[in-house]
């Protein structure tokens, strides 16, 4: 299994918005393939953080069902440092409808809107 490429250090979750400090794993299994000798966290790493975040925070398996916005603005490598991932939220008939943006001071790395099934 390969380690997760994110640790979470901190996470504040307020009506509608969540707010997470990630680090990067820089020895991360990922990092060998993705691309050896330059290595930079994979967009799909970046999403799928925002699917966990709302999973943890929700206690539910969540789906992506549909991204109307996903920008990559900017590479994460694994020397990153004070990273922020901030995910406002709507919730409407069972979905959550987001807007997320990872960034590390005024460097924004992914912005996101999408929407994810799964509430009951």
């Amino acid at each position: 299994m390969i380690q997760p490429v994110f640790k979470i250090s901190s996470a504040d979750h307020t009506e509608n918005s969540i707010v997470v400090l990630l680090e990067v794993d820089a020895d991360s299994d990922i990092f060998s393939g993705h691309f050896p000798g330059q290595p930079v966290v994979p967009g799909a790493c970046m999403l799928q953080t925002v699917k966990e975040t709302l999973e943890d925070v929700f206690k539910v398996s969540l789906r992506m069902v549909k991204a109307d916005n996903i920008k990559f603005l900017n590479i994460v490598t694994p020397d990153a440092v004070d990273l922020i991932l901030k995910i406002s939220y709507t919730s409407i008939d069972g979905e959550l409808k987001i807007a997320a943006d990872l960034s590390s001071g005024e460097q924004l790395f992914m912005k996101l809107q999408a929407v994810f099934s799964g509430l009951v």
